[in-house]
C-alpha cells in the first residue's frame, strides 16, 4: 500500500471512528475539547506510523488505544490521578507494550454509552443552536472545519471560532459528560433531535447558495439519526425522525431537474424515488408506533411523508388524511409553518378556494413576514384560481425573499408563466 493509499485509509477510518474515539476519551478526561485534542494526537500517530508499519487489522481500536493512553498519561501528570483512577474502577489502565494487545479490551468498553453521552453533550441547550449544529458535525460527524464551512456557506474562521466557543462554554458551564435522566432526558432529547433535523433540512433545502440540495448534510444527518436509534431503541420520536428523513431523502433523485432546477413534489417522476429508503422509512415508522408512546411531531410528519411514499401516482395521494395529520400536528406543536402546510393539504383535498382562505388567515402572522413560502404558496393557489396578475405578484415577492439562487430562478419562471 502506497503512502497515498495509507493516508486515504486513515481518513476513512477517522471519519467512521472519530466519534467513538472522542466519546471514549471524554469519559476519562470529562472534557470534550480535550478529548478531541487527544483523539487528534492518535490520528497524528497513525499518520506517522501506519505508512511504515501498515494499517492495523482493527484500526479503530488502535486509535482508541493510543488516545486513551494519552489521556491516562495526562491524568498521571495531575494530582487528581488517584481519584480519577478510583472513579473509573481501574478498568481504563492500558499498560501493554503493544497496541494490538489492547484491542480486545477496547472492544469490550461501553462504547455505545460513551457515544450517547457525547451526543447529549454536543447538543446541550447551554449552547446556541448554531454552536450545537457545528459541534455535532465536528465531534459526531467527523467533518473538518472547512467541510462544515462549505456546507453552510460560512467563512471557515467563523465556524472555527464557533466550535472553540462551544467547547469553552461547555467547560465553563461544567456540563457533565453523562446521559440525563427523567424529565431532563425528555428536554435534552428534544434538543438532540432538533440539531439532527436542522442539519438534514439545510441539506434537503439549502437556505442560500447556488445548489437546491446539499446531499452531504442529508447523509450525515441520517447517519446520526440511525446511530441515535441504535443507542435509544425505545424512543418513539427518534424512529419518527429517522423515518421522516429517509422518506424525504427517497425523493432526492427526482427533486432536481437536468440543469439543477427544483422539481415540485407533484411533478416528480416517482419511478426515480429510492424504494430502499422508502422501505426503511416505513419500517422506522412501524418501530415508532410499536413503542406505544403518543405520536410526537417527527412521527406525525413521517406519517405525512408516508402518505406520499405509498402513492404510486400523484393523483393517488390521500390528501384528506394528510390534512387530518396536519391538524393533529398543529395541536401537538402549534406553528404558523404547520398551518401553512395544512392549508396546502386542504387545497389539494378540498379545492384551492378553501386553501386560499386558510392561507389568507396567516397573512398577518409576524413570524411569516419574511418567510418566502407564504407568498409562494399563495401564488400557486391564485394561479390555480386563474387570478394570474395576483399570482405573478406573489411569485415575484417570494423570489425577492429567498436567498437560494435555484429557488429564485424557479419562482421567477413561475411569475413569467402568469
Amino acid at each position: 500500500m502506497t503512502v497515498t493509499d495509507t493516508h486515504g485509509a486513515i481518513d476513512a477510518v477517522w471519519r467512521i471512528e472519530s466519534a467513538r474515539i472522542i466519546a471514549g476519551v471524554a469519559r476519562i478526561v470529562r472534557d470534550v475539547g480535550l478529548a478531541e485534542e487527544l483523539a487528534q494526537d492518535a490520528l497524528v500517530a497513525a499518520l506517522e506510523q501506519w505508512p511504515e508499519s501498515g494499517v492495523p487489522s482493527n484500526p479503530g481500536a488502535w486509535l482508541m488505544a493510543i488516545a486513551k493512553r494519552r489521556a491516562i498519561d495526562l491524568i498521571r501528570r495531575k494530582e487528581t490521578y488517584q481519584r480519577k483512577l478510583v472513579e473509573m474502577g481501574h478498568q481504563l489502565e492500558i499498560d501493554g507494550d503493544s497496541v494490538e494487545d489492547d484491542v480486545e479490551a477496547i472492544l469490550e468498553d461501553t462504547i455505545e454509552d460513551d457515544l450517547l453521552r457525547l451526543v447529549f453533550t454536543a447538543c446541550h441547550p447551554v449552547l446556541t443552536t448554531d454552536a450545537r449544529v457545528s459541534l455535532t458535525l465536528r465531534l459526531l460527524g467527523g467533518l473538518k472545519t472547512d467541510e462544515i464551512a462549505r456546507a453552510f456557506l460560512a467563512p471557515e474562521s467563523t465556524i472555527a471560532q464557533r466550535i472553540v466557543r462551544a467547547k469553552r462554554n461547555l467547560a465553563k458551564a461544567e456540563v457533565e459528560f453523562e446521559v440525563p435522566t427523567g424529565e431532563e432526558l425528555v428536554n435534552r432529547m428534544s434538543s438532540v433531535l432538533e440539531v439532527i433535523y436542522l442539519i438534514y433540512n439545510e441539506g434537503y433545502s439549502a437556505t442560500a447558495g447556488d445548489d437546491w440540495m446539499r446531499p452531504t448534510l442529508c447523509n450525515e444527518a441520517m447517519r446520526l439519526g440511525r446511530l441515535l436509534a441504535e443507542l435509544v431503541p425505545d424512543e418513539s420520536e427518534v424512529h419518527g425522525l429517522v423515518a421522516l428523513m429517509e422518506l424525504q431523502a427517497s425523493r432526492a433523485n427526482a427533486r432536481v431537474g437536468p440543469s439543477g432546477e427544483p422539481v415540485l413534489l407533484l411533478d416528480q417522476d416517482r419511478r426515480r424515488w429510492d424504494r430502499l429508503l422508502i422501505r426503511r422509512g416505513l419500517e422506522s415508522i412501524d418501530r415508532a408506533w410499536s413503542t406505544e408512546e403518543p405520536p410526537g411531531p417527527y412521527l406525525l410528519q413521517a406519517a405525512i411523508a408516508a402518505c406520499h411514499a405509498r402513492a404510486a401516482e400523484a393523483e393517488d395521494t390521500d390528501w384528506p388524511r394528510i390534512a387530518g395529520l396536519y391538524a393533529v400536528l398543529a395541536q401537538v406543536t402549534p406553528s404558523p409553518v404547520v398551518e401553512l402546510n395544512r392549508a396546502v393539504a386542504i387545497s389539494m383535498a378540498f379545492g384551492p378556494e378553501r386553501g386560499l382562505v386558510a392561507v389568507d388567515a396567516l397573512l398577518d402572522e409576524p413570524t411569516l413576514k419574511e418567510y418566502h413560502l407564504l407568498p409562494s404558496v399563495r401564488g400557486d393557489l391564485l394561479f390555480k384560481l386563474g387570478r394570474l396578475d395576483e399570482a405573478r405578484a406573489e411569485f415575484e415577492r417570494a423570489a425577492a425573499m429567498t436567498r437560494n439562487e435555484r429557488e429564485r430562478a424557479f419562482l421567477l419562471d413561475r411569475a413569467a408563466a402568469c
